[in-house]
């Protein structure tokens, strides 16, 4: 077998994009092509669409099981900021000490009580927002960095929307974590960005924040700065028109949700609103934009 030669299990034409095993299209140059996959033309686009069902079925499953063990640690970290994390269920009965402590369902053992929600809306969230990216990156391998940030992406928004607070205990680690990621992910064949303009999409990003942040510290907490930094190396993987497109979602998705706040009377032209969860969201738009 040459140097350039993969087993069939490597699966894109274009990486472990899936797209390209059925379009034949062009790959960027100094990326390798591996299309040894043994199988006729005409059976290629039913072997996506299954192995595309497949994925979509793993990532739903895995939304959901993020989402139930997310309830816990959304509980703890939702206090103002200045005041220690929850280590009790509502009716006072110790949580669990070390990880159980911070991983699991919102169930008190002693009392049964629930806490930190029921999880109508966050389960189906996390579980479409996975469906959403297997589909949409493939077989490439930074799949597997975006469906870890995701439970994080999730529990950041939960916190934020209850407390207006991003923990600096979350997005420092999940900063460093990303980096790191996506710097090994950047060594495997068929992966569909560049590290260097991750890195450097996150410290710009952070950069521009810091300068909002700056403007007006009311409207841009410091906590969403922070958050930038891991949300530009996500989009500045796929490139700048990825790291534009990201951000300017997430202020239209923001702008567009105070509109119609505003127009039910659940806020006045003056309230303020969390950030992070358009953050997220515009993030999440703009992986879709990216890695299709």
């Amino acid at each position: 077998m040459g140097c350039g030669a993969r087993p069939a299990l490597w699966l894109g034409v274009r990486g472990w994009g899936l797209r390209g095993l059925s379009s034949g299209e062009a790959l960027p140059p100094g990326r390798a092509q591996y299309s040894s996959l043994s199988l006729p033309p005409r059976a290629r686009p039913r072997y996506v669409r299954a192995v595309t069902v497949l994925l979509s079925c793993l990532a739903l499953l895995y939304g959901g099981l993020a989402s139930a063990v997310l309830t816990r640690p959304a509980y703890r970290l939702s206090v103002p900021p200045g005041r220690p994390w929850l280590d009790a269920c509502p009716a006072g009965h110790p949580l669990p000490a070390g990880l159980l402590g911070w991983v699991g369902r919102g169930r008190c053992a002693e009392c049964s009580a629930s806490y930190g929600g029921s999880g109508r809306v966050a389960r189906p969230v996390m579980m479409a927002a996975g469906v959403v990216l297997a589909c949409a990156t493939g077989w490439r391998p930074e799949l597997v960095v975006w469906l870890l940030l995701l439970p994080v992406g999730g529990l950041l928004a939960t916190v934020d929307l209850s407390v207006w607070r991003l923990p600096d205990v979350v997005t420092l680690p999940t900063a460093g974590a990303t980096a790191a990621l996506l710097g090994v992910v950047w060594l495997v064949p068929g992966a569909g960005g560049s590290w260097p303009r991750a890195l450097l999409g996150g410290a710009v990003l952070a950069c521009g924040y810091f300068a909002l942040h700056r403007i007006n510290p009311d409207g841009m907490g410091f906590g969403d700065v922070k958050l930038a930094a891991t949300l530009g190396m996500v989009l500045g993987w796929y490139g700048w028109d990825v790291v534009f497109a990201g951000t300017l979602a997430s202020f239209a998705v923001g702008a567009a949700t105070g509109v119609a706040l505003v127009l039910l009377g659940r806020a006045g032209r003056r309230s303020a609103l969390p950030f992070g969860p358009f953050m997220v969201a515009g993030t999440l738009a703009g992986v879709v934009i990216g890695a299709a």
